[in-house]
């Protein structure tokens, strides 16, 4: 990119695009809420407003270390508890709750496991099939239209100061696709563990990542799965 706009897209699908102009090295940090009864189970979780297990409250102050290392310009959340929940045990104040921060919903698929889902639609990816119509149920290109709002608001605080996201697995794999101009459907292939922080920053005018699903410290001394 010849004029260091932070900007991303490719032929498969519209860019993620700002007009702002990014330094290089700038830190937008994602973290996923901490485990949940239903995270640890494999349940889509979309809109359900669940409270994260004690291990998740675990794994949630044990990025406190991490994320103190550094004033942020601003921290946006999910308005799931979940979210908010994990910001605060990070010890972090948000804000602003921002709903297209929010987990992809799920509609009738809400609650129900991948492979329950795929005993009656053998295959099925949440990627590349989607939830059926209805009940609320958002398609990928609606959560990624979110997922670059998000985006396009980060932006405008990145160059004064880290930026903090605290939301949800498949809302954030779709932001770190799309910060790297990829469709939103290739979060598939981008995992993410629950209170697992990423990194997106900037080099030489492009829109990288930096760091991806870093191990929590708590799961990597064995407190949390």
């Amino acid at each position: 990119m010849s004029d260091a706009t932070a900007k991303a897209g490719s032929a498969a699908g519209p860019a993620f695009a700002t007009a702002e102009r990014l330094p290089d090295d700038v830190a937008l940090w994602l973290v996923r809420h901490g485990e949940t009864e239903w995270s640890a189970s494999g349940r889509h979780t979309g809109r359900t407003d669940i409270a994260l297990t004690a291990d998740g409250e675990k794994q949630a102050r044990a990025l406190r270390p991490m994320l103190s290392e550094f004033g942020p310009a601003l921290v946006l959340s999910s308005p799931r508890r979940r979210a908010l929940h994990t910001a605060e045990l990070a010890g972090l104040q948000v804000d602003e709750i921002v709903d297209d921060l929010a987990e992809w919903d799920y509609g009738s698929y809400e609650g129900r496991t991948s492979n329950e889902i795929r005993a009656e639609r053998p295959g099925w990816s949440l990627w590349r099939d989607g939830v059926p119509p209805g009940e609320g149920a958002e398609t990928i290109e609606q959560v990624s239209a979110r997922a670059d709002r998000v985006l396009t608001r980060a932006c405008r605080a990145l160059a004064d100061r880290p930026v903090v996201l605290f939301a949800h697995g498949h809302i954030s794999r779709v932001l770190g696709a799309r910060w790297i101009g990829l469709p939103a459907a290739s979060g598939a292939n981008l995992l993410l563990g629950t209170a697992a922080p990423s990194l997106l920053s900037t080099q030489y005018g492009e829109p990288v990542i930096a760091h991806w699903n870093l191990p929590n410290p708590a799961s990597r001394e064995g407190i949390a799965p």
